[in-house]
């Protein structure tokens, strides 16, 4: 029978990330198990140069001080192992610039020196690994032996990792390796990313694309984007010996704990009966927060009285958007941040406000457009081609160069009782990560059975 190892690595060594990608990875793992009689899946990681089967994908001590000891040590592992690593490299990149490429002493001279420096770091590292082993007592993954029919799917976000040398001895021993892709952003809009990730993005995808037998994209709009990507770096001859499809993500929350209260704060505010309305993201700058500030001032210069909500986690280039907010004069009246909300809290803001808004420049999904609809939230969304494949008529379309074209529709929404979109959110259905799971799964193992019984293949881009 067919073998799936899907891959995460990050999130079984960052449990408590809870952001888009990580979230993925946790359902679409928790949900292999109801898929097991129509094709064996098994969770992996890479470590230490080897594949690892993963039978616990959080630790029973996650939340406590045990664990984050724990996730602590791991962490310290990897750095050493990156610090090592990265001599090396400087080792090899010396070789090609003079005078080591003129002097064989030179060369023997820091060859000497990298490797007294990489032994540096030897001893630390096996005592960390050491008291990981005497710590963790019921160890969560176990290595294993792949087989040369084995299909690895790379789910996790791999492009800060360092397994790439792994996967590729797999591939030469027959194994498949397939890439999810979550977006291109760092190459199609590098403005909204830190300089190094998109350095590092860009040297993953050059790998990828010249590793991967296939591409499994999150929604139609970017797997469209890969594959002219994919050319564009390969060629058409060489692109045309992949193969492109995409699946869609899930909705449910899955990290709600009926244990779990909502705060003061949180239920005060929402249990205001004013008019609320969220914007649930990472607080960085494709987000576009800047433009729901602006739209919402338009409303409240008029006496409006909406409320604007922010949701989610401080990113990066956003400091004078984290000081606008912070010296707004509508802030804890019209205006309100809440940065660490938890899955209950985050399902209690769904269930009580008015409408999503988000303005994004640009998404490679948009799950929290999905997450508000499944419960019944309309949504208000900037008008790119990922939101309307998920939206359809069900959503609210706003102009992006404009913030008026926001407040009019909010207005009009407040106004009328009735909401903007060419159709009622009543009629709205969705996958649940299930559903979602079990699609990713079908779709890599037909492309990857087809490309298999012809050659050469040709792409095939897959209905809904």
């Amino acid at each position: 029978m067919t073998r799936l190892l899907i891959e995460c690595t990050y999130v079984f060594h960052h449990p408590e990330m809870n952001s888009g990608i990580q979230r993925v990875v946790r359902n679409i793992i928790n949900h292999l198990p109801s898929l097991q009689e129509e094709v064996v899946c098994i969770p992996v990681i890479f470590k230490n140069g080897k594949i690892l089967e993963v039978k616990q994908l959080t630790s029973e001590h996650a939340d406590d001080w045990q664990g984050r000891s724990q996730r602590a040590l791991e962490n310290l592992a990897r750095k050493l192992v990156q610090v090592r690593n990265r001599y090396w490299l400087i080792h090899a990149r010396l070789l090609r610039l003079w005078p080591w490429r003129a002097s064989h002493n030179v060369r023997r001279v820091t060859f000497v020196l990298c490797r007294l420096a990489s032994a540096s770091f030897v001893l630390p590292l096996y005592l960390t690994e050491w008291i990981l082993k005497k710590t963790e007592e019921n160890p969560r993954a176990f290595e294993m032996q792949c087989r040369a029919d084995d299909t690895l799917v790379l789910l996790d976000s791999s492009w800060h990792a360092d397994f790439f040398p792994v996967a590729e001895k797999l591939q030469r021993q027959g194994v498949t390796i397939v890439s999810v892709i979550y977006d291109l952003i760092p190459l199609s809009h590098p403005q909204f990313c830190d300089g190094p990730l998109v350095q590092v993005f860009d040297r993953w995808f050059e790998w990828i694309a010249n590793t991967a037998n296939g591409f499994v994209a999150i929604s139609s709009t970017i797997r469209d984007e890969v594959h002219h990507e994919v050319r564009q770096r390969l060629g058409s001859e060489r692109a045309g010996s992949r193969w492109f499809d995409f699946f869609h993500l899930g909705s449910e929350l899955d990290l709600v704990d009926a244990d779990k209260s909502v705060r003061g704060p949180v239920e005060k505010l929402f249990t205001s009966g004013l008019s609320i309305y969220l914007m649930v993201s990472t607080i960085e700058p494709r987000k576009n927060h800047a433009y729901l500030l602006d739209a919402f001032e338009q409303l409240w210069r008029e006496g409006s009285d909406v409320v604007l909500c922010f949701i989610g986690r401080i990113g990066w280039k956003n400091e004078r958007l984290i000081e606008r907010v912070k010296k707004h004069p509508q802030l804890k009246r019209r205006l309100f941040m809440f940065n660490d909300l938890s899955d209950v809290e985050l399902e209690y803001c769904y269930s009580h406000a008015k409408a999503l808004v988000f303005p994004s420049f640009v998404e490679g999904f948009g799950l929290p457009l999905v997450e508000a609809m499944q419960r019944g939230l309309p949504v208000m969304a900037s008008d790119i081609p990922v939101f309307h494949e998920i939206g359809g008529e069900f959503v609210s379309y706003f102009d992006l160069s404009e913030p008026a074209s926001l407040a009019r529709q909010v207005r009009q929404s407040e106004d009328s009782g009735i909401f903007p979109a060419a159709r009622q959110i009543s009629g709205w259905s969705w996958l649940s990560w299930e559903d979602s799971a079990r699609q990713l799964v079908k779709r890599v193992v037909r492309q990857v059975r087809t490309q298999k019984q012809s050659e050469p293949h040709e792409i095939e881009h897959c209905p809904e």
